[in-house]
């Protein structure tokens, strides 16, 4: 009789993820300025929030001065065009001391997520929502400025970028994105989270879930989940994956999604010194 061991599917969960997203070339290419490749990096100049993003499935054994040349190649391009770059780099990628190299060429890491992987069919249970509040799915400008918004009150940061990028992904060709909010009837939106299918895959990815704190542990995160999940399984997606916060990740977990891996960001800006050299 075998029995469910959750280290061995969280790591078939990980190949899969690994294998069917990570360097995965964007099927709708108008979101951004290029899409190029450098070895094993896929190279991506977004077009809206003027950002750069480094993806790879793996480096292919690179290491010692050819990876910090690599390294330095992607700050410098990214210097030239005076705009921050993100390495998305994963835990268990090698070699062990590519952080090092990242901080030595003047990449800052930021604060780890936990990439989580489940199966979209157990995630389609609602929840029951307080009295006032709905769940709709979303596409005109205006409930992007009011997502906008939203987001602003969560983190005290612009998001002047947000509404162009989900007008330019629910509407523009290639992989589907649906975007739902949970609102109050005076049409406050408190939550709000899109789904982006990736077609060719086995898998939806959740991203936004930000929900305003006087309504946070009151469903509206969770709904927005289980909504997005009915969606994948009507899709014919098998799983949902999430690059959890700390404050999602547990909401996540309980809800039976496993953790598949630790990402961490590591960003250059044109602000930070630049180092000479990486480490030899």
């Amino acid at each position: 009789m075998s029995t469910f061991d959750p280290s061995l599917v969280a790591l078939e969960y990980r190949a899969a993820y690994d294998r069917q997203l990570r360097a995965r070339v964007p099927a709708d290419l108008s979101r951004f300025r290029s899409v190029e490749r450098d070895g094993p990096l896929l190279r991506k100049t977004y077009e809206h929030g003027e950002t750069g993003f480094l993806d790879y499935r793996d480096l292919g054994g690179l290491d010692g001065p050819g990876l910090d040349a690599l390294i330095a190649r992607q700050r410098d391009h990214y210097a030239a065009l005076g705009m921050p770059v993100e390495w998305k780099y994963h835990a268990h990628d090698l070699p062990a001391g590519l952080p090092d190299r990242l901080v030595a060429a003047g990449f800052v890491p930021e604060e780890p997520e936990t990439v989580l992987v489940g199966e979209a069919a157990a995630l389609t249970a609602a929840p029951v929502l307080p009295e006032g509040l709905a769940l709709r799915e979303v596409t005109s400008r205006a409930d992007f400025e009011r997502v906008r918004r939203m987001e602003e009150t969560v983190w005290g940061v612009p998001h002047d970028w947000l509404p162009g990028m989900l007008e330019s992904e629910v509407s523009g060709p290639g992989d589907p994105c649906v975007v739902v909010v949970a609102e109050t009837a005076d049409g406050t939106v408190v939550c709000a989270g899109w789904a982006r299918f990736h077609e060719g895959t086995d898998f939806v990815s959740l991203w936004g879930g930000s929900t305003l704190p006087q309504w946070r542990g009151r469903a509206a995160y969770r709904a927005t989940v289980a909504h997005r999940a009915r969606l994948a399984v009507a899709a014919g997606h098998r799983f949902v994956q999430v690059d959890a916060s700390p404050d999602s990740a547990p909401i996540l977990t309980r809800l039976g999604l496993l953790p598949v891996a630790v990402t961490v960001p590591y960003v250059w800006r044109p602000d930070v010194p630049r180092a000479e050299d990486g480490l030899s």
